[in-house]
């Protein structure tokens, strides 16, 4: 005859069974996807774009995400530091001269090599793998005056410039890495005459003819267009490189260490001229960032 087991015995039991099936389950499921990570990302489409890339992403792999869009990008880095969000996208030339304070370093490689040390030593925040993507400093001009004068790269242009209007947005005439450093390398830039407009309005301007030449950042969706609109050559490299790329909290890249894959994967697949596309679909064709993003994490993933 079999013996009853006893009550005690039965729950101890019914316990281990369910610790062994808990075991197995977490063998099957990564626990740590149950973390919600919060992507942060500056205020202009760029950056809410390729955020938005990093949230679908990581919302696929099975992460619970938090968007915490178009803070300034005067206090983003602080708000990472302060662990106020977990991850953002930002450039290499950005962390160097702004963050880091840094002198001047032109080689992309040597740029993401010293921001990616010098981030992990001062703030204990990673630089994942930075993308082709890059957005830096550069200088636009109208396609027909380009042209008429046979200006495709800025030392053209300096030879050129005292027959050219200059549409600037006043703060580029006096920052360190703007109109100085410019002159420093290619030479004095003598405009036929400089006016100071809204960054907003500069490609309304040079369209109506008001100007010739404007600063740009090189992945400005306009710049599509180049039936109106010639990005120069920056031939003798005076401004650095911006290349994309996320940055985040070392703890929570600890506590989440496949997520490193994850957005590598996605920065892998962006270049300068693919990012000024889908720019360009915010800002010339009106689209909604969600959706371009949406759209282009489809395509790639």
């Amino acid at each position: 005859m079999r013996k009853k087991m006893k009550p005690f015995t039965v729950i101890l039991t019914f316990l281990v069974l369910a610790l062994m099936i808990a075991a197995c389950g977490g063998n099957s499921a990564n626990p740590s996807n149950s973390a919600t990570i919060r992507i942060g990302t500056k205020d202009f489409t760029e950056n809410l774009i390729v955020g938005e890339l990093y949230a679908l992403a990581l919302e696929d792999a099975g992460f619970q995400v938090e968007r915490v869009p178009s803070i300034a990008g005067s206090v983003i880095h602080t708000s990472l530091v302060n662990h106020e969000i977990d991850m953002y996208p930002e450039y290499t030339g950005t962390g160097l001269l702004a963050v880091l304070k840094m002198d001047l370093i032109t080689d992309p490689d040597e740029v993401y090599k010293t921001v990616k040390e010098e981030y992990n030593k001062q703030f204990q925040i990673t630089w994942l793998n930075y993308s082709q993507a890059s957005d830096g400093a550069g200088l636009v001009i109208r396609t027909d005056v380009s042209k008429k004068l046979g200006i495709t790269t800025i030392s053209d242009l300096q030879k050129h410039a005292a027959e050219l209007r200059f549409a600037s947005q006043g703060e580029v005439d006096q920052r360190e890495d703007g109109i100085p450093a410019l002159e420093r390398v290619y030479g004095k830039m003598d405009w036929k005459s400089s006016k100071v407009y809204d960054n907003s309005l500069k490609y309304t301007v040079l369209r109506n003819n008001e100007a010739d030449v404007a600063p740009a950042y090189i992945t400005e969706g306009q710049l599509v267009n180049k039936d109106e609109f010639t990005l120069l050559e920056d031939d003798k490299r005076v401004w650095p490189p911006y290349n994309l790329a996320p940055v985040i909290q070392n703890t929570v890249l600890t506590a989440n260490p496949n997520l490193a894959e994850i957005i590598n994967k996605v920065s892998a697949a962006l270049d300068t001229n693919t990012i000024t596309a889908l720019n360009a679909k915010v800002d010339v064709d009106k689209e909604e960032y969600e959706d371009v993003a949406k759209a282009f994490y489809e395509s790639i993933k």
